[in-house]
């Protein structure tokens, strides 16, 4: 009996990665009945780390909070035993901007820091947080406001939401959020090093998909730097790997005194992976696209690299592939199937992506034997 793990990534704007696990095992089970499957979806710390996270055994825990322009929002994060998993691409994310329409200046990080007061006053001592795909460019004062941080204006008043919010931003009083956070610990998930400000900050690398122009990056830039030097006036924390997180959560994060890590390493913490691992022949891994951003760190390369150090053949799917052999074999993945060639055009293989998967996963039931067979041959000794 050959067992499978099968370990892919969301395909982002299609399927969540329990329904890639779905597709995939029904194609395999067709052509490899006698294949033994085991689940295990993953994520990076955006989309899905919930999901991941429940797969893995956690409970659901329902709340509302605010959503990234201020309606009510209706989410769920994870629970397992003290240590909380917590999501901002679904509370406070882009997919939550009522009608995806996009509100560069006034979208803000408060649901998520709700989320966190939530977790601890459940009990929870470790709260991951989830950082990615985010609709705001706070540096988290939203999310330090849910908490119980005064952040004023000139005339001692709260700060508006958001980008808009923050250029008032006159002084600042972050023990009340410490306090709320005592006896608890965080950590940062994230796939991304980026730090708050300059070229390579929040504002410069992900304002541009949050709707703001190459002016209004500019200005946004001044605005972060401006309450960085009111919330930090060492200017380490802005520097740091990370801050720029989520435009800026990381930021607001590390200044509460989270410990920042891998996304992937954080999901496949929590889902069992090694263990998992452990107990395979094969490893199938994937997500929505398979290229050079997939190799800075993200589930899939982290799940083919550990596959490949294990000595176990892995393969990969994707909706569409643009490594090469030579970089998909660097990255211990040995043969990589894709959707779009097998459609009429990308928004055919969207449409049609498990009916596709299923035909991927035929694919791969009947190609089990010979992966195993050169794994098998490359691990023997030489006569």
């Amino acid at each position: 009996m050959t067992r499978l793990l099968l370990a892919p990534d969301k395909f982002k704007g299609s399927l969540t990665a329990a329904e890639v696990v779905a597709a995939l095992s029904r194609g395999i089970t067709a052509t490899a009945p006698d294949a033994e499957i085991t689940a295990c979806p993953i994520a990076d710390g955006g989309d899905g780390t919930v999901d991941a996270a429940l797969a893995a055994g956690a409970t659901a825990q329902p709340a509302t909070v605010t959503g990234p322009t201020g309606e009510p929002r209706e989410t769920v994060w994870a629970l397992e035993g003290t240590t909380a998993v917590l999501e901002l691409a679904d509370a406070v994310g882009l997919k939550a901007l009522p009608g995806e329409e996009l509100s560069p200046r006034d979208a803000s990080s408060r649901g998520l820091g709700e989320l966190i007061l939530a977790a601890v006053r459940a009990g929870a001592r470790e709260i991951v947080v989830g950082l990615g795909g985010s609709a705001s460019t706070d540096a988290g004062a939203g999310l330090l406001q849910a908490l119980g941080a005064r952040l004023l204006t000139a005339d001692g008043e709260d700060i508006a939401p958001g980008l808009a919010g923050l250029e008032a931003l006159a002084s600042v009083d972050l023990s009340p959020a410490l306090a709320a956070l005592e006896g608890a610990s965080l950590i940062a998930a994230n796939d991304v090093a980026n730090p708050l400000l300059g070229d390579d900050g929040a504002a410069a690398v992900y304002g541009p998909q949050k709707g703001l122009g190459p002016e209004a990056v500019a200005a946004a830039d001044r605005t972060l730097a401006a309450a960085a030097t009111l919330l930090d006036p060492s200017g380490a924390t802005a520097r740091a790997e990370g801050a720029g997180a989520a435009g800026g959560v990381g930021y607001a994060l590390l200044l509460l005194g989270a410990t920042q890590r891998s996304g992937a390493d954080v999901v496949l913490e929590l889902a069992g992976f090694d263990a998992r691992l452990a107990a395979a022949d094969l490893v199938v891994t994937g997500e929505g696209k398979l290229d050079v951003q997939t190799l800075q760190g993200k589930g899939p390369a982290e799940v083919a690299r550990r596959a490949a150090a294990a000595g176990l053949p892995v393969l990969a799917v994707a909706g569409a592939v643009t490594l090469d052999l030579q970089e998909l074999a660097s990255a211990g993945i040995d043969e990589a199937f894709d959707l779009v060639s097998r459609a009429a055009d990308v928004p055919d293989a969207i449409a049609r992506g498990e009916a596709l998967l299923e035909e991927v996963g035929r694919e791969m039931g009947r190609a089990l034997p010979a992966h195993l067979r050169d794994s098998r041959a490359a691990s023997s000794p030489l006569p």
